[in-house]
């Protein structure tokens, strides 16, 4: 086998075992199924189970938790205690005035399915309904005090002033626990998801108090995650200057009966701590230069998850009045609402909670590219045809010597085919005579496989990206393409995208074989850049080489159809640098001369 042969087929192995691999580990999405509206993505808790808040200790006091019975439905949980309104453009819900939790938001600009009618995603719900996801903030006894004269989950709380939480129009909570401390929490949110909580205590007993404040999230049952490992679900959060993913089945198990341990982290200048899915998180933020300890932990005697801060036990002198001011995040990982949170704020590390995987090098510029391109042309698919340009444009200078090599290569077949009759079966006197060869005529036949190579790392940080930012979920491109998260939708059998109803899911090896127009397009495309190399002179390579475009086809063919228009734009630039740059170097490659040629042939021996 001639070094050329032997270095193409490697290149060819490699990216087919690397994809193979890929599949395994990372199965292509399924689509979401549409759900009813009002309903969320989450298994539904079974009726009967309780959510419970949090327990915080301090001084060897303990917080009340939370008893509610589990009703049958969000809208009952959410009747069974009086609430304030949240209305921004952006966030609608509630907030309850038992215990002041945030405990009911949806996300308007994000729906569940592209459907017109489909609902706006629920990010949290509250304590007693199906799915709790809420947060909880409050006050910690020390010092001896008694836990019934702070504020805890079940509070009676009467708002004080305004009336809707909205942008520049915050609310005031209100507790006098009628033994002389009188306890605030001013809540106000800006035009994004950042809500920021300011609690005090007025104390007028005569006496110094001690306490400390705290702020919760809390999780009822595990929710169901997407299950790759390509992308990380459960809690994150930066503990000065470190970022930490914690999955919800490493989380410790803490049973306030048992006396489990915590997850704990002191911080001493900048952090936060939260829940991060997919697309959505909520985390609890202190100011920086703030010191407090980062908690997650589980709790299996009511089955939740929580992560917590715990500020510093603050001494409250007899006719003082002391705040402290912390903000919470629950909405969409935005790249940009991330990062100006993080340049504006000082949120450390806060884009960060966008899961960028170990080719970050490349995911993170990959995707700012694609966002300053979609933010100039408006359209994500002809964003990421523009990223496949300036990829192919970096790459020209490589790829040209690979290309003029191959155009080189491509003009010595006949020669070398006269080789390979002389030489018989004397393989080695082949080999020494194409070495001679490629000396002679300045040919490196390994210099095709770089540029292939290169592809690999760039194909799978694409694919990162694709997968885990959420400016591409629901992204249209043109036509029957409008998500480009998603799997092309046409397949032959709805007539690629004519009747009215979808492809089958990958589960089936009927759904394998149903690819779309964009996956068809990327086979023909990388057939047609095939037919421009050398092909290798074995019948048998041949013919493995041959199938390569069409088992690659259906490979990727369930893959996110924004990958696949990359891989298409990618073919078929590709396709025409290289067919330029060998007609410039005297070879005139006839790919269109060849399919007739096969074709002609394929009936002269059928006749």
């Amino acid at each position: 086998m001639d070094e050329q042969n032997k270095n193409l087929i490697l290149a060819t192995v490699l990216s087919a075992l690397v994809i193979l691999v890929w599949l395994v580990l990372f199965p292509p999405q399924q689509p979401v199924p549409a759900l009813p509206t009002g309903s969320t993505e989450v298994a539904t808790q079974p009726s009967g189970s309780v959510a419970v808040a949090p327990t915080v200790s301090g001084d060897g006091a303990a917080i009340p938790v939370l008893a509610d019975e589990v009703t049958e439905t969000r809208e009952l949980a959410l009747a069974e205690s009086d609430r304030v309104v949240i209305d921004t453009a952006r966030l609608s819900g509630s907030i309850s005035l038992q215990g002041g939790r945030i405990d009911d938001l949806s996300l308007n600009d994000y729906r569940v399915t592209l459907a017109a009618e489909s609902a706006t995603e629920t990010l949290l719900s509250p304590a007693g309904g199906p799915d709790a996801y809420y947060t909880v903030y409050g006050w910690a006894p020390a010092g001896g005090l008694d836990a019934n004269l702070v504020p805890n989950a079940n509070t009676d709380w009467t708002l004080e002033s305004g009336t809707v939480l909205s942008v520049n129009a915050p609310i005031t909570l209100v507790w006098d626990n009628q033994n002389g401390m009188i306890f605030r929490r001013d809540i106000s949110i800006d035009e994004n998801y950042m809500f920021t909580v300011k609690q005090s205590v007025a104390n007028t007993t005569g006496v110094d108090q001690r306490m400390f404040p705290y702020g919760i999230v809390a999780r009822k049952g595990e929710p169901d995650t997407i299950g790759f490992y390509i992308l990380h679900e459960g809690v994150v959060r930066s503990s000065d200057g470190e970022l930490q993913e914690i999955d919800y089945n490493d989380m410790p198990d803490q049973d306030p009966a048992e006396g489990g341990a915590v997850d704990k982290i002191e911080v001493t200048d900048k952090g936060w701590i939260g829940f991060t899915d997919k697309y959505w998180m909520t985390t609890l933020i202190p100011n920086a230069g703030q010191r407090f300890d980062s908690i997650s932990k589980y709790t299996p005697s009511n089955d939740t998850y929580q992560t917590e801060i715990r500020l510093p036990v603050m001494t409250i002198a007899a006719g003082e009045t002391q705040s402290i001011t912390t903000s919470l995040f629950a909405g969409a990982k935005e790249w940009e609402t991330l990062r100006n949170y993080q340049d504006d704020l000082g949120v450390d590390k806060f884009i960060d909670a966008i899961d960028w995987g170990i080719f970050s090098f490349l995911t993170k510029p990959i995707f700012q590219v694609l966002h300053f391109m979609n933010g100039l042309i408006g359209n994500m698919g002809i964003a990421i045809i523009s990223l496949t340009l300036l990829i192919k444009a970096l790459l020209l200078p490589l790829a040209y010597k690979s290309y003029v090599s191959m155009a080189k290569m491509k003009e010595l077949q006949p020669e070398m085919q006269a080789m390979k009759e002389r030489a018989g079966d004397d393989k080695q006197k082949l080999q020494k005579d194409m070495m001679a060869l490629y000396k002679e005529k300045k040919v490196n036949p390994a210099s095709g496989c770089l540029p292939i190579l290169l592809q690999i790392p760039i194909f799978f940080s694409l694919y990162k990206v694709i997968f885990v930012t959420i400016e591409l979920r629901h992204a249209p491109f043109f036509g029957w393409i409008q998500d480009l998260s998603a799997p092309d939708p046409t397949s032959f059998m709805n007539l690629f995208g004519l009747m009215p109803w979808d492809a089958p899911g990958t589960d089936s090896f009927i759904g394998i074989l149903s690819i779309g127009v964009f996956p068809i397009l990327m086979g023909v495309t990388m057939w047609m850049q095939q037919k421009l190399n050398p092909a290798p002179t074995d019948k048998t390579q041949a013919q493995i080489f041959a199938w390569m475009p069409w088992v690659f086809m259906f490979m990727l063919g369930r893959f996110a159809s924004g990958l696949v228009v990359y891989w298409v734009a990618n073919n078929t630039i590709t396709f025409t640098q290289q067919y330029l740059i060998m007609r410039s170097q005297g070879v005139k490659p006839d790919v269109f001369g060849n399919i007739l040629s096969g074709f002609r042939k394929s009936k002269d021996a059928e006749n």
